[in-house]
């Protein structure tokens, strides 16, 4: 069932990288964040006056229970690692074809990986293996095919970006499964919402609003809202993978990232991004990697 829930998550994410990067099409980074954060807060704030002050949710998967401060300050913590991932994945978004920071971010779960090995003890077998090992030659050839676009890796501050969006995105994912075994869904996806939206009120008042006359102007755009819909249901679903005790971070990491098909669709129908036939190639390679990971765990 967690394998499942995995790649719904998956195709969601996809939905959710396609709304960000037309949200972040000629349009300031920060404030589209912060945006973001504030909308999922909305989203998920009846929740918690429902869950506090009625019986209405009471024994439904969507009730938040009262918990310790020191609980609130382990998620606040996993909020500011995935803000950290975020400011620096919507700047690489914005900059870079989705054809390339797809499968850039599709080999995050290798990272997320070697943490899960060293940390939970988690082991693969041959096929989960294949399947990550597929993953980090398609990021090889996908350097190979960025060439071809004038994007050098090595030299590319954006590529920089992204490579350390998806290094917080592992940390991130290891810190979920440590959550995920001592609370419950709902208790860490509203209050993670809740706290990087307070994070991001000093980030964009000092950070932004004092220069923005300076730098690419805001508009808003309907996308911004669908952003933040796509992400809430995305991530409540792989929180609930992650509950199974049998779920292992490590596969839902690399089954989520085959949201990539979905972004390689969008690149080449809607944004009408170059290079597809090489970039092809890269992503079967993921995609297959991912096949293997599912049949690992059959």
């Amino acid at each position: 069932m967690w394998v499942l829930l995995s790649f719904l998550s998956a195709f969601l994410l996809g939905c959710y990288d396609i709304c960000k990067k037309k949200s972040l099409d000629e349009n300031a980074v920060i404030p589209v964040l912060f945006l973001n954060t504030l909308i999922s807060t909305l989203i998920f704030t009846p929740f918690i006056i429902l869950s506090y002050t009625t019986n209405l949710l009471d024994e439904s998967l969507f009730y938040v229970p009262r918990v310790s401060p020191e609980t609130h300050g382990l998620i606040a913590l996993k909020s500011l690692i995935v803000l950290s991932s975020w400011i620096t994945g919507y700047f690489s978004v914005k900059n870079l074809p989705l054809t390339i920071t797809g499968p850039i971010k599709a080999t995050q779960p290798v990272i997320t990986l070697t943490g899960a090995m060293l940390i939970f003890g988690e082991r693969l077998n041959l096929c989960q293996w294949t399947g990550v090992l597929l993953a980090v030659l398609s990021f090889y050839m996908l350097s190979a095919s960025g060439k071809k676009e004038g994007i050098r890796f090595s030299h590319d501050k954006w590529i920089f970006y992204a490579v350390l969006s998806i290094i917080m995105g592992a940390v991130s994912g290891l810190y979920d499964k440590f959550l995920m075994k001592s609370f419950d869904v709902m208790t860490v996806q509203v209050w993670f919402n809740v706290y990087q939206f307070f994070i991001m009120i000093p980030v964009f008042l000092l950070l932004w609003y004092p220069g923005r006359k300076q730098t690419t102007p805001y508009h808003w755009k309907w996308s911004i809202l669908l952003v933040s819909l796509f992400l809430a249901v995305a991530d409540w679903v792989y929180f609930y993978a992650l509950g199974f005790p049998d779920a292992m971070i490590s596969v839902v990491s690399m089954i989520r990232r085959s949201s990539v098909l979905v972004t390689f669709v969008a690149g080449a129908v809607l944004f009408h991004e170059k290079n597809l036939k090489n970039k092809a190639i890269d992503l079967f390679l993921v995609l297959l990697g991912m096949i293997f990971l599912y049949l690992g765990t059959k």
